[in-house]
C-alpha cells in the first residue's frame, strides 16, 4: 500500500467533513503545533474552532485573543501550504506562511513586529537556545540553496533544514510553527510520509533541537515516532483505499 497522503489530504478538503484525515490532521496539528508554542487552547476549543468559529471557555478561565487568532490563521496557514506543498520552497513562500500565522495578533500591531518579514531583535528557541543575530538572518538564503541542490531529499534532509531554520529563527517570533508547517510540506512534496510534533513530545523535540549538532538521534527518533503516528491513523481513516502501490519509505 502506498501513502498517499497528499491526495488525500487534497481530495477530503474539498469536503470538510469531520472525521476523516484533513478534518484530524487540521485539527491535531493547529493544537499541538500552537501548544508548543503556550496557547493555552485544549484540543477541544481548537475542534470547535475550526468546527464552529466559537470557543466555550473552561469555567472561569479566560482565553486570550492570540490563542484564538493564531488557531485559526494556523487552518488558513495550513491549507495555503496544501495548495502550495508541490512548489519549490522559496523566501517569499516562507513569509507568505508567516504572514497567515501572524496577521491580526496583537504583536502585529507593534512598530518593531514585522509580519512576513524578518525579525529585527533577539530570539531563542524556548527559554534558553541562542539564535542567529538578527544581522545574520540572510543565512537562510544559502539554507535554502544548499537545500536545493540536494538530488534526492529524504526524510533527514528535511529534519537537518529544520534544525538549521530554528537556529536561524528569521522571524520575530512563529518560527518552530513555520519550522514544523516547513517540514510537513516538504514531506508531501517528496512523497515521504508527514508527521506532527505532539505537545507531550515537546521536551524532547526541544532536546534534538538543542543537541543536534552533537547527536542527530534525538531529534530525527522524535521525528520517526511522530510519523510512526501518523502512518497509524493514517491506516485508520484511509484503510486500503490507495493499496495498489508500494509503501513509499522515508
Amino acid at each position: 500500500m502506498k501513502y498517499e497522503v497528499k491526495k488525500a489530504l487534497r481530495e477530503q478538503k474539498k469536503i470538510k467533513m469531520p472525521g476523516n484525515l484533513y478534518y484530524w490532521t487540521q485539527t491535531k496539528f493547529a493544537f499541538n503545533s500552537n501548544h508548543i508554542e503556550s496557547s493555552q487552547l485544549t484540543e477541544e476549543q481548537t475542534r470547535m474552532i475550526y468546527e464552529t468559529k466559537t470557543v466555550i471557555s473552561n469555567g472561569s478561565e479566560a482565553i486570550r485573543y492570540d490563542d484564538i487568532i493564531e488557531a485559526g490563521n494556523h487552518f488558513r496557514l495550513f491549507d495555503y501550504m496544501i495548495d502550495h506543498c508541490d512548489e519549490p520552497l522559496t523566501i517569499s513562500m516562507i513569509h507568505k506562511f508567516h504572514e497567515l500565522l501572524k496577521t491580526g495578533t496583537t504583536e502585529s500591531a507593534l512598530d518593531w513586529f514585522v509580519v512576513g518579514g524578518w525579525k529585527n531583535l533577539p530570539n531563542t528557541i524556548g527559554d534558553n537556545v541562542e539564535t542567529s543575530a538578527p544581522g545574520n538572518v540572510e543565512d537562510i538564503f544559502s539554507l535554502l540553496k544548499e537545500y536545493h541542490a540536494i538530488p534526492k531529499v529524504t526524510f533527514k534532509d528535511i529534519i537537518r533544514f529544520h534544525h538549521r531554520f530554528e537556529s536561524i529563527h528569521p522571524y520575530q517570533d512563529g518560527n518552530g510553527r513555520i519550522g514544523r508547517m516547513i517540514m510537513f510540506k516538504e514531506c508531501l512534496k517528496h512523497d515521504i510520509i508527514p508527521f506532527i510534533i505532539e505537545d507531550i513530545y515537546k521536551s524532547f523535540y526541544y532536546r534534538g533541537l538543542k543537541n543536534f549538532e552533537s547527536d542527530e538521534a534525538y531529534l530525527i527518533d522524535t521525528c520517526l515516532n511522530a510519523q510512526d503516528q501518523y502512518k497509524a491513523y493514517y491506516d485508520k481513516m484511509i484503510g486500503s483505499l490507495y493499496e495498489n502501490i508500494d509503501i513509499v519509505e522515508s
